[in-house]
């Protein structure tokens, strides 16, 4: 019976989401009704009560809401945009150059913006019309920038990996610290593909200015523009790897860095740090009440037995690492494609948690291969969220049949990459064993 209520209650999630009832309904709705069935009444209300004051009061997630003001008001100094100028500087004369800065670009725009749908805002704002400017094929401009715009979920302090360190109970430091390399990797894979792809055909990005000569000095006042990006980048570094400071001392510390550089900046307008705290209010307000349906959504699916079902089926089938990794993936890139992936993390981690334990699967590497894959839903058809936040924020300018267009070669790229941290996860590990 518990099992049959269980797996419907999966069923409900799934359908509800598919009719376009927000994920949090769709979540918290179905375990609520499960527990009163399983439990009744007075016990599901004292579950639903617990869980909503014991993660109100969850010391581990203030940082969260400190890392998205950072974010907004390190964009509002205009501190994200000086990235992409910069690199393009450095990079222009090279073909395809622009969309090559962009994939620079996206990792201290990352590590300003903490998450994927703000951060392709910020890009697709400042690098596609430039590009467009400059006579880029729509597909590869809007393509590059769908991509590489989730690594902001690779790059600390990417706040899903703040939530899954939470969750799976692994040291978040470490898990920040994972994420770099990966992050590096796949810019690299990425730069690669845009050569090639500029290489074989030209008209994707004409007018690369390559016989243009840049004065020396244009190059160095380039970085003046990144000073603010180092201090941001200094700040969070130091103070979490350092030891003296706790995640959300580090957080705190980073946004009010991000307050002095608006000042110094003289960006400091009353309108702009509005807007910045309304942003990470009202992101920080549908993330907790997220989590807060997940939290009870764990405790129905713990009362229905299905993981232990689940775990039991897993190790009895005795399946080879590669092979139960290889399902898993797949299982994510699905759900990737119609849910937001800190939905997926939350809806598989219960389930899954018990079989990786049992498999003694390292569960920061696992991390990593979780928000990579998160990265490969947001740009897989026909629901891609990056996707669909690049066309929102371009509007008639691009159709979305050419977006998805320019990010085919890109998700090649991300299912290399995919199997090269498979295959070598010292690639994520090795830092946090350094620095960890």
């Amino acid at each position: 019976m518990e099992l049959l209520i269980g797996i419907l209650g999966f069923v409900s999630i799934i359908v509800l989401m598919g009719i376009g009832v927000h994920v949090s309904v769709a979540i918290g709705l179905p375990a609520i009704i499960g527990l009163f069935i399983l439990l009744g009444f007075p016990e599901t209300l004292e579950v639903v009560s617990s869980r909503m004051f014991s993660l109100g009061t969850d010391y581990s997630f203030t940082a969260v809401p400190l890392f998205l003001l950072m974010g907004y008001i390190a964009m509002s100094a205009g501190i994200t945009k000086s990235a992409f100028d910069s690199a393009a500087v450095w990079l222009r004369r090279i073909p395809g150059g622009l969309a090559m800065a962009a994939c620079v670009a996206s990792a201290p725009i990352g590590a300003c913006m903490g998450s994927g749908v703000p951060a392709t805002v910020a890009l697709s704002k400042m690098a596609i019309p430039d590009m467009i400017e400059h006579k880029y094929d729509k597909g590869l401009a809007s393509g590059t920038i769908a991509a590489t715009a989730t690594l902001a979920s690779l790059i600390p302090p990417s706040i899903m990996m703040v939530v899954y360190a939470i969750y799976a109970q692994v040291s978040l430091g470490q898990m920040l610290l994972a994420g770099y390399l990966p992050a590096i990797l796949t810019i690299i894979i990425y730069i690669i593909s845009i050569a090639v792809r500029v290489r074989i055909n030209p008209a994707l990005a004409p007018e690369s200015r390559s016989n243009e000569s840049v004065p020396f000095r244009e190059y160095v006042k380039s970085f003046k523009g990144l000073w603010g990006i180092f201090v941001l980048f200094a700040v969070l570094f130091v103070s979490i790897y350092s030891g003296m400071f706790t995640a959300t001392e580090a957080a705190a510390l980073a946004a009010l860095a991000a307050f002095i550089l608006m000042a110094i900046m003289g960006k400091f307008e009353m309108p702009a740090l509005s807007r910045g705290f309304k942003e990470a209010i009202s992101t920080t307000a549908v993330l907790f009440i997220l989590l807060i349906a997940s939290n009870i959504f764990v405790v129905f699916i713990d009362v229905t037995g299905l993981p232990r079902l689940v775990s039991n089926a897993i190790v009895e089938a005795d399946l080879p690492l590669y092979g139960f990794l290889a399902i898993i993936m797949l299982v994510y890139l699905v759900m990737g494609i119609f849910l937001p992936s800190l939905a997926s993390l939350l809806l598989t981690i219960p389930v899954l948690l018990p079989v990786m334990m049992e498999m003694d699967i390292n569960m920061i590497w696992f991390g990593i291969l979780f928000v990579k894959m998160s990265a490969i839903g947001a740009i897989t058809p026909p629901f891609g969220m990056s996707v669909f936040v690049v066309k929102g924020v371009m509007g008639d300018k691009i159709k979305i049949g050419e977006i998805f267009h320019g990010i085919s070669w890109f998700f090649v790229c991300e299912i290399v990459t995919l199997i090269i941290l498979i295959a070598f996860p010292a690639i994520s590990l090795w830092l946090p064993g350094k620095l960890g």
